[in-house]
């Protein structure tokens, strides 16, 4: 399956993050989920609140505004994913700019909606 890194990962209940985190391991994925918060996601696993080398990434998917981004941005890209989701409220024309210069994919959709119309 796919390795995703959480960008914005929260223990909060309510966050499309945390929904992201249990979809996606209910579905198979092995996540890495990355954040500013301290706790644990939906399938136990803790919040990383540093930027550690992480290899094999296939998806990065992101949920933290574009105003919270420019400290993820050369991290993001030194990971070399396959491929970097922008849920909504997460687009950024900066960031597009850089990922299309490290020839990254990227797109604007919804995790969640991917998950649920099995085209993740």
């Amino acid at each position: 399956m796919k390795k995703t890194v959480i960008i914005g990962a929260t223990p909060n209940q309510s966050r499309y993050a945390y929904f992201a985190s249990q979809r996606l391991t209910d579905n198979g994925h092995e996540i890495v989920p990355l954040g500013i918060k301290k706790g644990k996601v939906a399938n136990g696993q803790e919040i990383i609140n540093d930027q550690p080398h992480i290899d094999d990434v296939d998806t990065v998917t992101m949920y933290v505004g574009p105003q919270n981004q420019d400290n993820w941005m050369d991290y993001i890209i030194s990971l070399k994913p396959k491929r970097v989701i922008f849920n909504p409220g997460t687009e950024n024309l900066i960031f597009y700019q850089k990922l299309s210069e490290a020839n990254i994919y990227f797109e604007e959709a919804c995790t969640l909606v991917m998950l649920s119309a099995q085209t993740y």
